[in-house]
């Protein structure tokens, strides 16, 4: 898939809870290129004065030929795009990586998520939907207020909730919710190490086909500065382009 180096001009932008806003920006000059869920773009925050490379941000959802990015205020140049305003524009460069998949055989599919992990998860999600696939979610966090994305997850499938302090869903950790009951085909995984590493570790038990989309710092997003590399079975590979999605069975966990 060919990366484009396209300007966006941010449309609308909405508080989404948890320190985070949604961004929908449209391509200047260009048409929106086509992206799978799970990918990632680069994008140039130059009104962050000490922000010289390219930020790496999941593609949450892609509507109308419009980019939609989950943006975490967490740095300089985050925080810079959280409190950019509609006509902001910036430099993007996109699709990046390897997004998920699925096999023809795979009729049942849970989607676990953890903070931004979120992210990928809604897009992916619809994407499944339109393959006659209604997916499953399971989404944790610390507190009912760091729960991110609910009610565009709602229209596309059915929908748990864990929280540390159980103020709302299940209390405990994702890997407790009794969903895991449930026989699934497919587990696609995003959020913190641990809970990834965890849900693994019960999909290798179970013999399920597990994905996981790893954060590894990144800088260029092109394998060329080597910051992201991962030691899989088949040796160190750039996550930036190789992943950042894998199968578990590709890590060395």
């Amino acid at each position: 898939m060919k990366k484009q180096l396209i300007d966006f001009e941010i449309e609308s932008r909405r508080e989404a809870g948890a320190g985070c806003v949604l961004l929908k920006m449209r391509p200047l000059g260009a048409e929106m290129p086509q992206c799978e869920p799970g990918q990632f773009v680069e994008i140039l925050v130059d009104d962050a004065s000490c922000t010289l490379l390219r930020r790496p941000i999941s593609i949450c959802d892609v509507v109308d030929d419009r980019l939609v990015l989950l943006v975490k205020d967490a740095g300089a140049a985050t925080h810079a795009l959280c409190e950019a305003s509609v006509g902001k524009k910036y430099s993007v460069l996109l699709p990046l990586g390897r997004g998920f998949w699925v096999d023809d055989n795979v009729k049942k599919v849970l989607l676990v998520g953890g903070g931004v992990g979120t992210a990928p998860l809604l897009y992916w999600g619809k994407a499944l939907t339109a393959r006659g696939i209604q997916p499953t979610f399971l989404i944790g966090a610390r507190k009912s207020a760091d729960l991110l994305l609910l009610d565009k997850l709602r229209e596309i499938g059915s929908l748990n909730l864990t929280t540390e302090d159980g103020s709302e869903g299940t209390k405990g950790m994702v890997t407790a919710h009794p969903v895991f009951k449930e026989d699934f085909d497919l587990i696609c995984c995003c959020g913190p190490l641990p809970m990834m590493k965890a849900i693994a570790a019960i999909a290798k038990e179970r013999g399920i086909q597990c994905q996981v989309s790893l954060e590894n710092k990144m800088a260029c997003g092109l394998g060329a500065c080597l910051c992201c590399v991962e030691d899989t079975t088949s040796g160190n590979r750039c996550v930036c382009q190789d992943g950042p999605v894998f199968n578990i069975n590709e890590l060395k966990w």
